[in-house]
């Protein structure tokens, strides 16, 4: 019997219509990622689908999108550390009101809800694109 494994290798999939490709009704990939420092002057420090952060004041910053999402009912993961090894155990928060097919809003706390700007914020959003 011969081997039934193949490898398939590819730099870009979509489905003909373009759009990101789903197995079994799941997206394969995250629509839009970034990482970013939240210090200071925010940077980019790499991403996916994400034109720009903005900074919204102390803890809270604006992922936009470089390519819509198709809805709002788009799902949201984020992490943030701190410079301290104790002192980094934080909390991302995703506003209800601060969803847009074009950008989510997000807040950046520590454990006991103080807003603070951390040196890295990861965000991760998984949902179709429009």
């Amino acid at each position: 019997m011969g081997d039934l494994m193949s490898t398939v290798k590819a730099n870009d999939l979509q489905t003909t219509t373009g759009d990101i490709p789903t197995v079994k009704g799941q997206k394969l990939i995250p629509t839009a990622w970034v990482n970013f420092n939240g210090i200071n002057t925010v940077s980019i420090r790499d991403s996916e689908n994400v034109s720009s952060v903005g900074d919204d004041g102390s803890g809270r910053y604006t992922v936009n999108f470089s390519t819509a999402m198709a809805n709002i009912n788009y799902s949201c993961h984020g992490g943030a550390g701190g410079t301290v090894r104790n002192n980094t155990l934080s909390n991302v928060a995703f506003p209800q009101n601060q969803y847009a097919t074009g950008s989510v809003g997000l807040d950046t706390q520590y454990a006991h809800g103080t807003a603070f700007d951390p040196p890295i914020v990861c965000v991760t959003i998984m949902g179709g694109q429009a």
